[in-house]
């Protein structure tokens, strides 16, 4: 028979068992005279009693005493000295002996912010699952900040870059220098160290090459149907990069169910509508934005084969290194297409807006602001769903269309609101339709 004997007044508490006998100091001023009467109580119950008491071994069961006692008074002994978030099997008991005792749950030698951890590494399947659990879910205020600042910088960027397309007419040397803008914060930030930056090797600029490439068609085209159609017409044929996605998708091997091909019906109805009612029409603008969509779409696939090894790497340093590539891509060639030009059209820009300063200032708002918004997509991606922030980057277009609309003045027929809306819709859609295909994928593969 196994005895527990405690007492106040004595700096020895003595733990038996046959004849053998292990004496442990403990200081008087750590043995509370009512959390032992408390403790006694509670192990005289649970020995008196048929129904919770269980035949274990003597060694088990002393084992667990001894436990209990150095994990509360901070003494270990030897027998385990692991903090409880790793001592799976007895979580239930030592729970149940802090509530009694007065005492929050999980005396360990960790915070708590590092139980998740430990309970990982003890065993790693439910320390996965419990991390998933576990990761807090971005409140409405967080929402509405990220969303906010997403927005407002894209906003921003759409309008200023505009101004100054409507006054420098120079795409290719406006796109090169808001990849120059984005490059030199990023560099910012990681000579800061307010960005880790990653490890550059060869293979890793070389799988790097080829999204790079698309993204700088992608930057481009855009820059180039902005400068000949208004932004709201750019942003509704933009809106039908779902389209092609599924398309080269589907070329690569991909299939999609019924409900996401159907998706696509509204886009290029409404997209179609749009374009024929579209009051600044030009065939160099539509072909812009559709391009602009082929770009980007094969960056992303291009980038989910090439850059496999390299899941280390986050999102935003990604983006910035597809940046700096896509600058050293770029600028050669805006030389060659519209160098010549430059200096002529910076003379008509600056007796247009009056000061040099107002030129320099748009400048420089359309460049920061451009990698700012980019910037912002990839954090709210890490910060929410993938299905909250498709619905939200939906949403963006909308937002950008109207203050664009409101801020230019641009005229709009009730058909080209009609088709804008009903591309926008489809886009929705879409973006509905593959969030549930991917949550039944995710299904069939646990």
């Amino acid at each position: 028979m196994l005895t527990l004997n405690l007492s106040c007044p004595s700096s020895t508490v003595t733990f038996s068992q046959s004849r053998h006998q292990h004496p442990i100091n403990a200081s008087p001023s750590l043995l509370n005279p009512n959390l032992l009467n408390r403790i006694q109580i509670q192990r005289t119950l649970h020995t008196s009693s048929p129904l919770l008491h269980k035949p274990t071994s003597p060694k088990l069961e002393a084992s667990t005493k001894v436990s209990s006692f150095s994990r509360i008074y901070g003494h270990p002994i030897g027998i385990s000295s692991k903090p409880i978030s790793q001592v799976q099997d007895w979580g239930s008991k030592i729970s149940q002996l802090n509530k009694t005792c007065g005492f929050p749950s999980g005396f360990s030698s960790k915070p708590r912010s590092q139980i998740p951890k430990a309970a990982s590494e003890a065993n790693p399947e439910r320390g996965e699952s419990e991390a998933a659990v576990s990761k807090p879910k971005a409140t409405t205020a967080q929402l509405a900040l990220i969303f906010g600042l997403w927005y407002f910088q894209n906003i921003v960027f759409n309008i200023y870059n505009k101004k100054i397309l409507n006054i420098f007419p120079f795409p290719w040397l406006l796109a090169s220098f808001q990849l120059f803008a984005g490059s030199v914060w990023m560099l910012a930030l990681w000579s800061l160290k307010l960005q880790p930056c990653p490890k550059i090797s060869k293979p890793f600029i070389v799988a790097l090459l080829g999204p790079a490439l698309f993204h700088t068609i992608g930057h481009i085209s855009a820059c180039v149907s902005f400068s000949k159609v208004a932004v709201s017409f750019t942003h509704v044929i933009k809106s039908s990069e779902p389209v092609f996605s599924v398309v080269f998708s589907s070329f690569v091997g991909d299939s999609y169910p019924l409900q996401v091909w159907l998706s696509i019906l509204p886009i290029v109805l409404g997209c179609s509508l749009a374009a024929i009612t579209e009051v600044s029409f030009n065939f160099q603008g539509l072909w812009g934005a559709l391009i602009s969509n082929v770009g980007f779409v094969l960056r992303n696939i291009y980038s989910k084969r090439s850059l496999q090894n390299f899941k280390e790497v986050d999102g935003l340093n990604l983006y910035g290194w597809i940046t700096i590539l896509s600058l050293l891509y770029l600028f050669p060639v805006a030389i060659f297409v519209e160098g010549s030009q430059w200096v002529q059209g910076y003379h008509r820009a600056i007796a247009t807006v009056g000061k040099p300063s107002t030129f320099y200032i748009w400048v420089l708002l359309s460049g920061v602001f451009y990698h700012l918004y980019n910037q912002s997509s990839y954090q709210a991606l890490d910060e929410i769903s993938p299905l909250t922030f498709s619905v939200g980057n939906t949403m963006k277009r909308v937002v950008v269309i109207v203050s664009t609309v409101l801020v230019f003045r641009n005229p709009v027929r009730p058909l080209n609101a009609l088709g804008s809306a009903l591309a926008i819709f489809g886009t929705f859609l879409y973006s509905q339709a593959t969030a549930s295909k991917k949550q039944k994928g995710g299904e069939k593969k646990n």
